[in-house]
Parts: structure tokens; sequence; C-alpha cells
């Protein structure tokens, strides 16, 4: 399931979070939708979305069947998300992805889309994170945005898979558990639902902020 929630910081909201789902906090992963810094005379806001473990990896969408913008909301959108990129010197053109029940994606195609992606898709993830506030500001919380360029969050989740079931296989061998790269909430997830059926097996995130790390345990007899 997927709720959002507010604090002062990202702690409080987090704290926020795991009280009224009563859940441990490892039990959810979380993405930062808006970030304000506090000061003597404002406080600070952070609205964060949760997710929790029970929610499957997002399906593999079909190509919109009209890539052009569909109403004045995807209109700025793509268009936000353009001028974006451009400002910072790399030109692109823009056009939607999919459109599904509260998600709209965006495909970016750029000759410099290696960049634009990122290590990781680190460079990708916070372009979403900007166009992500840029919806809420529209009027539109309830829409998750989700940007890509060459296929990278396709590619990306079949090699997380890949990583996953052999992590898992190298955990059920050495009996030792191993400790994952910092990822993403969605990337997170991938990792954690994949080795959810595997019975001697059990993952856990690790750490602060977006980024944390999935660690990969055995948890049959030794």
């Amino acid at each position: 399931m997927v709720y959002e929630f507010d604090g002062r910081s990202e702690k409080e909201a987090v704290d926020i979070a795991a009280e009224q789902l009563g859940l441990e906090r490892d039990g959810f992963d979380v993405e930062i939708l808006e970030s304000q810094a506090g000061n003597i005379f404002k406080k600070g806001k952070v609205r964060i979305r949760v997710y929790t473990r029970d929610e499957a990896p997002e399906p593999r969408r079909e190509a919109a069947t009209n890539p052009l913008p569909d109403g004045e909301f995807e209109e700025k959108l793509l268009d936000f998300t353009k001028r974006m990129i451009v400002g910072m010197g790399y030109p692109c053109e823009v056009s939607v992805l999919f459109r599904e029940d509260k998600k709209l994606g965006i495909r970016i195609d750029s000759e410099h889309a290696s960049i634009i992606i990122g290590k990781k898709g680190k460079n990708l993830d916070s372009l979403q994170i900007l166009v992500n506030v840029y919806a809420c500001r529209l009027g539109h919380e309830d829409t998750r945005v989700i940007l890509d360029s060459e296929n990278y969050r396709i590619r990306r989740e079949e090699a997380l898979v890949r990583l996953a079931y052999d992590t898992g296989e190298q955990v059920r061998r050495t009996r030792q558990s191993i400790l994952l790269e910092p990822m993403n909430p969605f990337e997170r997830r991938i990792i954690h639902t994949t080795l959810n059926d595997i019975v001697d097996i059990e993952t856990k995130s690790e750490g602060e902020g977006l980024y944390k790390q999935v660690r990969v345990m055995f948890r049959g007899k030794v």
C-alpha cells in the first residue's frame, strides 16, 4: 500500500508514519515528495510517500497510444520537464510514455541520455522528484510521475531481479549476510519482493534518507 505523511523534518514524518501504520521503521520504504527547510520565522515541512512491503514492484507497461500531452496538466508537466533539462544544458525531447490510474510516465529522448540518467539512475531520480513536486503544486498530489530514458527503468529492474537471486543463493551457500549498494525505494522494493517467497532468506532496509541499503540474511538452520 502507498501512504503520504507530513512532518517538520524527514525524521518526524517517518516517525508519524511508523506510529500511524503500526510498523517498525524497516517495514516500509520512503520517498521524499517535498522538503522545505525551516528558519526562525517559519517551521520546516517535509512530505513523504510511504510504501509498505506488501506492495509488488510496478509491472511493465505498454507504451502510450498517444505520446502527445492530453490536457493542460500533462502539457505543463512535459513543458516543465523539458525546460528543466534543457536549462541544464542538455537538449532533449519529451513525450508521454504511459498512462495509468494515478500514474503518468514521461519519456526523455536525448543524445545526452547517459548524463541525464546518471550513475545508478540517481540523476533521473532527482529529476523525477522535482517533477513530482511540480505535479503537487499543480494540484495533482495523488498522481505519481515516473521519468524514464532509453528504457533504463526496465533494464534496471531486470538487473536487480538477477542481483536479488544471485545474492540470495550466495547467502544460502555461505550463511553470511550481504549488504547491497544504496538504492531508492522502488529498487529496494524489487529486492524485497523478489526474495520474499524464499523461506530461508529474509531482507531488511538499513540507513537513513532516500537511498538505503538492503541487507540479505539467512534465516534457516545453520
